[in-house]
């Protein structure tokens, strides 16, 4: 059997097991429970292994970069086809039997995270969320919210860096002030401009970005806030039952991206700690510098689903802990038509209604 693969087997009938919003590995066959602390002692994991270290990385990959970059053909312990994955792959389902497999090599040997989030959000609170995003959206079409429309929907663990660093130097501000008052020969405004200079440093802690290059940005951005209190150790049994990628993207790749949110978030706070008198604050410069950077590799939980409508794909994502929905919605044009009827009509009758009013005083 190849020792890169990680199969979590029920112990009573040897169903595949997959990690559960309880805080277990539950079989679908028999509805057997087990706790990770049993299942370790039963089955081989690449949890001893290092945790990730940027540094110790970038020096193994530059040795043996066609390791890393390589697609790699594995053998599954369940049926014994051959399942070719893409480098990113850390855990999938055997496409032949449905059993759930973990590539240790993936999250192991200097790869493995430094933390992972577990699914909080099971398949029932899924459609609960989604449910609950589409309702009161008026001009969604009705048909779009037939729950046969939606396409298979995959738990997914996407890789995510976690940045902390702080912030130090200072931004430079415009100010003006209006002041009216009265002569005994002119009413008089004043428009007082200022120039403020502000230092200081501030420090940040768990700035997530995405290191996935296939995930949308925009779309993993829009998933925020995760509650990193539900951080805990990797153990390769939270992967069971879903996707995982490895990141594809390096930190140093990813850094800017972390500074341009640190650095929008430090301008935002020097300009509402401005005093509150000033008519207008706006930013005319920065100078602001990232220093004592640091980051972790954490795996944070995300459902991804897709909405077929009128030939069109709607691609959705979920929060996998808090259950937060994002993505594109379409419009019924019959619904905006007739929205946009009623309200000229509604404004039609307001308007005869004053008009017949006027009419009267007229008299």
């Amino acid at each position: 059997m190849d020792p890169q693969v990680i199969s979590y087997k029920c112990l009573s009938c040897g169903s595949p097991l997959g990690y559960d919003k309880s805080g277990k590995l539950k079989c679908a066959s028999c509805d057997a429970e087990y706790d990770l602390e049993t299942l370790k002692k039963f089955t081989e994991s690449a949890d001893g292994d290092s945790q990730f270290d940027w540094k110790d990385y970038k020096k193994s990959f530059e040795q043996n970069k066609k390791t890393f970059e390589d697609t790699v053909t594995y053998i599954c312990r369940s049926c014994g086809a051959e399942i070719e994955t893409n480098p990113q792959t850390a855990a999938t389902h055997c496409p032949y039997c449905d059993n759930e497999i973990i590539l240790s090599d993936r999250v192991g040997k200097g790869l493995k995270p430094n933390g992972i989030i577990p699914f909080k959000i099971d398949k029932k609170g899924l459609e609960d969320s989604i449910r609950a995003h589409f309702k009161g959206k008026r001009l969604l079409p009705n048909k779009f919210m037939s729950l046969h429309k939606i396409g298979k929907i995959q738990g997914v663990y996407v890789p995510f860096w976690l940045f902390d660093a702080t912030l130090d130097g200072g931004m430079q501000m415009e100010a003006t002030e209006t002041v009216c008052y009265s002569t005994s020969k002119y009413d008089i405004t004043e428009h007082i401009h200022y120039l403020i200079d502000v230092d200081g440093k501030m420090t940040f802690k768990k700035v997530p970005v995405d290191a996935s290059i296939k995930m949308d940005d925009d779309l993993m951005d829009s998933l925020e806030p995760y509650d990193y209190s539900g951080l805990v150790d990797f153990e390769t049994a939270y992967l069971s039952g879903f996707l995982a990628d490895r990141f594809d993207d390096d930190p140093d790749s990813s850094l800017p991206r972390a500074s341009e949110r640190m650095k929008n978030s430090a301008e935002e706070v020097f300009i509402n700690s401005v005093d509150k008198s000033f008519d207008t604050v706006t930013r005319k410069n920065s100078n602001l510098n990232i220093i004592n950077s640091s980051v972790r590799y954490v795996m944070l939980p995300v459902y991804l689903m897709n909405v077929g409508y009128k030939g069109k794909n709607y691609r959705f994502a979920v929060n996998g802990q808090t259950g937060k929905v994002v993505g594109e919605l379409p419009i019924s044009r019959a619904k905006k038509y007739l929205y946009l009827l009623l309200s000229f009509s509604v404004s039609l009758g307001v308007y005869s209604l004053i008009a017949w009013l006027i009419s009267l005083f007229i008299r």
